[in-house]
């Protein structure tokens, strides 16, 4: 199935299961559960996994056409997180839960160690943030190139909310876990990556959301007896909308290439995530000037995904941290090395 087709797939599953009051009960502490049923009916958390090769990155065209669909959709789920997880269970030959499945840590500064306990593994540490902590069957992590599998009921977990209302919790473990060597090239700076790739493909998703929105609203609201897109000044902040949108959308696209094998995988999502992070914050504000004071009431669906936009734009890497990443990246090819890197991706 091309990758298109999946697209089309995923967005009218969303399209059909994700109404506003679904998005606002779930923010509320209602997890979505028949909407988690059709989804893993639909075998989209498998969709990274699905590749016959331990470790493989096949899947990851797939895996983002589902995640962007996801993301225009504001779906309240941690798929992006499952397919992580499943993947590298997948990888490590560990049997994944067939529920939801979060990954740990998922940022950088997040520490956690595995050291021997007799014949067996011991999980400690602790990591903040933990996206969907309480509502997954299972926590998974890389550590020294080993994947373990965490009961939640074997950690502490204090529970959190993003600032879209999605459950961030911070977790502290010391517990005896099920580990396996994790599948060749594969490691937790690739799990990252692949964690902030997600995020970037499911920003380009919401931010094409709000262009449609945006624009619907300029053509159907009337100020001085014509629509408010008639107007020289909105037009202009339109199409500075639009030019992040479409940015956003090339260098998404361009990094799930890369991520397939078609390219430079490390640059292609630092300029992602640093890019589509950037393109977030400008939309963002533009999509609510041009809403006026509508688009802040909790009842129009605008704020639904500005402010997953906010939030996931923080989570794996901000932008800086990706900025900096691409000049550690450019000052290792060298002078001779920087064209060849720009022009390859």
């Amino acid at each position: 199935m091309s990758d298109s087709l999946v697209q089309e797939v995923a967005g009218k599953l969303f399209a059909d299961l994700v109404p506003p009051k679904l998005v606002n009960d779930a923010e509320a502490g209602d997890f979505p559960a028949a909407l988690w049923q059709a989804v893993n009916d639909a075998g989209f958390p498998d969709a990274l996994a699905a590749a016959e090769t331990p470790g493989s990155l096949a899947g990851v065209p797939d895996a983002a056409a589902i995640l962007r669909e996801a993301g225009r959709h504001a779906a309240p789920l941690p798929l992006a997180e499952t397919m992580l997880a499943r993947w590298l269970l997948a990888g490590a030959g560990i049997t994944a839960p067939d529920a939801p499945l979060t990954i740990a840590p998922a940022e950088r500064a997040g520490g956690l160690l595995l050291h021997r306990a007799g014949k067996g593994w011991r999980l400690a540490g602790r990591a903040a943030g933990l996206p969907w902590g309480k509502q997954s069957s299972g926590i998974v992590a890389i550590v020294d190139g080993r994947v373990a599998l965490l009961a939640p009921k074997a950690a502490d977990l204090r529970p959190g909310r993003s600032l879209a209302g999605e459950p961030r919790d911070d977790l502290s473990v010391d517990a005896e876990v099920e580990v396996k060597p994790a599948a060749a090239g594969v490691d937790a700076a690739l799990v990252y990556r692949l964690g902030a790739l997600s995020r970037a493909v499911m920003m380009a998703g919401a931010l094409e959301a709000v262009l449609v929105l945006t624009v619907q609203y300029a053509n159907d609201r009337v100020q001085f007896g014509r629509p408010i897109g008639k107007f020289q000044a909105i037009q202009q902040q339109l199409a500075l909308l639009a030019e992040n949108v479409a940015a956003a959308g090339v260098v998404a696209s361009a990094a799930v290439e890369a991520a397939s094998g078609q390219g430079d995988l490390a640059f292609a999502v630092a300029v992602a995530k640093a890019r589509v992070g950037e393109a977030a914050g400008k939309v963002a504000e533009i999509a609510h000037q041009v809403h006026g004071a509508i688009g802040f009431t909790h009842e129009h669906r605008l704020h639904h995904l500005t402010r997953r936009l906010w939030s996931w734009r923080d989570e794996f890497g901000v932008e800086s941290e990706w900025q900096q990443e691409l000049g550690r990246l450019a000052a290792a090819r060298g002078a001779d090395g920087l064209w060849p890197l720009l022009t390859g991706w």
